[in-house]
């Protein structure tokens, strides 16, 4: 057990309202650790499974000043005025899926790539279905661009928020481009 678990985490979360729905924001005093889609209510459960996993002792603390700069890039980029967040992030996953989530952060704003691509990105090429995995499992959507991978021949892949999430969120970045890397 690390210190950090033995002290206990706090969590600090707050909801915000976006036009893909409500999220949940959380974040340690290293960074912001995970958004969810929909209200605290409807993941709290998950939410407590997750940081039971990766934090062990810990509290949940709302403090929407914490998460108050976040909350507003996340504003600006669904107005359409913001391509990239600041902050620091606090990643919890294996270390793959830390790779993974990393590479996933150099896809530029409205460019798409596959999971093959991803999968040359981190050394790993005959990894592509691990890449999926670990897709799967970012625990930070939007800011890490997960939306923004498709299948090798082009076609929408499954996205946590769901599809029709998948595509307005790729909808609002194409204005600027449609490549794909």
């Amino acid at each position: 057990m690390t210190r950090m678990q033995q002290a206990g985490t706090i969590l600090r979360y707050t909801e915000v309202a976006s036009p893909i729905g409500p999220l949940v924001l959380a974040a340690t005093s290293q960074g912001l650790c995970n958004i969810a889609f929909g209200t605290m209510e409807h993941n709290q459960e998950r939410l407590q499974e997750w940081a039971d996993r990766w934090f062990g002792r810990h509290e949940w603390q709302e403090d929407t000043a914490h998460l108050a700069l976040i909350a507003e890039q996340l504003e600006q980029y669904f107005r359409g005025d913001r391509t990239s967040f600041d902050g620091e992030l606090d990643l919890q996953g294996t270390d793959f899926q830390k790779r993974v989530w990393t590479a996933l952060l150099a896809i530029p704003y409205g460019e798409t790539a596959s999971y093959k691509h991803i999968a040359e990105a981190i050394g790993s090429p005959k990894a592509v279905r691990a890449v999926g995995g670990a897709n799967n499992k970012n625990p930070i959507p939007v800011i890490i661009p997960c939306h923004r991978i498709i299948g090798a021949s082009g076609e929408l892949v499954g996205y946590g928020g769901g599809l029709d999430i998948k595509i307005r969120l790729l909808d609002l970045e194409r204005p600027l481009t449609a490549t794909t890397i």
